[in-house]
């Protein structure tokens, strides 16, 4: 369902709804076994880096909250290296699969409001990418419908992603929405014919049933011929950040850095972070998590590696790490927030530019649903 670029002019125009999706590049297996899908990710950025314009990428976000430097090194920083490339790149605002673990969709609006402003402050271009939300496309959510009549209920079970989900919902009882949550990322993935989809490892059955639901369409309803192309996987090497308590970071857990917050909430926030007693800095991520996590987010954002840091630091201690980490972490965000301060004074070219974006996704998803109609005998 993630390195900065500033914006920037492209030339490339993005593909029109009435244009052939992108063929799929898959293998004729649907099962993606995580060393498989390493080694075509090898392949795959080889063919990003000499013929982008084949590819089309769908990516995003529930909208649950703040996005944070984890979600920033970790896709959103990908997003931007990838629309800067000439790939096409389509971000969903999953706002209805907030209701997936919780029972009610608390500040959506403002929620939305700062996903859209994050994508823009860091240099994904609404005349490029499509950043649109699902509950604006109703074509998309009617997919689910016969695409859950290509899976069996024995397979949702399976699933470990939904598994997991269910075991940490906040919700008093398990919703059909939460069930069916990977048929409803298929819908999201199929609807634009996306062919490539990064992701981490943890989130690769979702792919392989949505290309699972590919196959089967295909099977049963192509007549011969591709109505969706089975998408890849595109793993990415995910820094894993911890939060300032030393636990993962994490919107519901207070301890991210969030890309809103400004320069003193950001040097607040690593002063307080989590770290150790011994006085030599060094970077060993299996005996020192929190001191090594505070070396890796100051070596992202300079560009150099944490033992480069650590050696800089030596034994000056945990108060000079968390100086570096904040000089680090507010350089490397200064012209992220510049602009996110600027977008953020006309709330109505945000809605005007989501309004866009959704009458992008929506002419892209009313020609793929009327697709699907007609193989299936049913557009009448």
């Amino acid at each position: 369902m993630n390195t900065t670029a500033p914006i920037a002019d492209f030339d490339a125009p993005a593909t029109p709804a009435s244009a052939p999706a992108p063929t799929s590049l898959a293998s004729s297996a649907d099962r993606l076994g995580t060393s498989a899908a390493q080694e075509r990710t090898a392949v795959l950025e080889e063919l990003i880096r000499t013929d982008p314009g084949r590819f089309r990428v769908l990516t995003g976000d529930r909208p649950t909250g703040r996005l944070h430097l984890g979600h920033y090194f970790g896709t959103l920083h990908n997003r931007v290296r990838l629309q800067n490339l000439g790939v096409e790149l389509f971000v969903i605002i999953a706002d209805y699969q907030v209701l997936t673990d919780r029972e009610v969709a608390d500040n959506l609006t403002t929620h939305v409001e700062e996903l859209v402003l994050d994508h823009l402050a860091i240099g994904v271009d609404p005349a490029r990418s499509t950043i649109f939300t699902h509950s604006a496309v109703p074509a998309l959510n009617q997919l689910l419908l016969p695409f859950l009549s290509l899976v069996s209920v024995a397979e949702l079970h399976r699933n470990p992603t939904v598994k997991d989900e269910i075991s940490h919902s906040r919700q008093s009882a398990v919703s059909g929405l939460m069930f069916t949550y990977p048929v409803h990322q298929a819908a999201d993935i199929l609807f634009c014919k996306a062919n490539l989809v990064p992701v981490g490892q943890d989130q690769l059955p979702h792919l392989e049933l949505t290309r699972t639901v590919a196959r089967r369409f295909n099977d049963r309803y192509g007549n011969g011929s591709t109505v969706f192309p089975r998408p890849d996987a595109l793993l990415s090497a995910a820094p894993l950040l911890l939060g300032t308590d030393g636990t993962k970071m994490s919107k519901s857990r207070g301890n991210a850095l969030a890309l809103a917050a400004d320069a003193d909430e950001t040097a607040r926030l690593i002063k307080g972070a989590k770290t150790d007693a011994e006085r030599h800095i060094t970077y060993d991520p299996a005996t020192r998590p929190e001191v090594s996590s505070l070396l890796l987010l100051a070596a992202l954002c300079q560009g150099r590696t944490p033992e480069q840091v650590a050696a800089d630091i030596g034994s000056a201690g945990a108060a000079a790490l968390k100086r570096t980490v904040t000089e680090a972490v507010n350089e490397h965000l200064a012209p992220i927030r510049a602009r996110r301060s600027v977008y953020a004074q006309d709330r109505a070219q945000l809605r005007r530019i989501l309004r866009e974006g959704n009458e992008r996704a929506n002419a892209v998803a009313d020609a793929t649903l009327a697709e699907v109609r007609a193989a299936m005998n049913s557009d009448y």
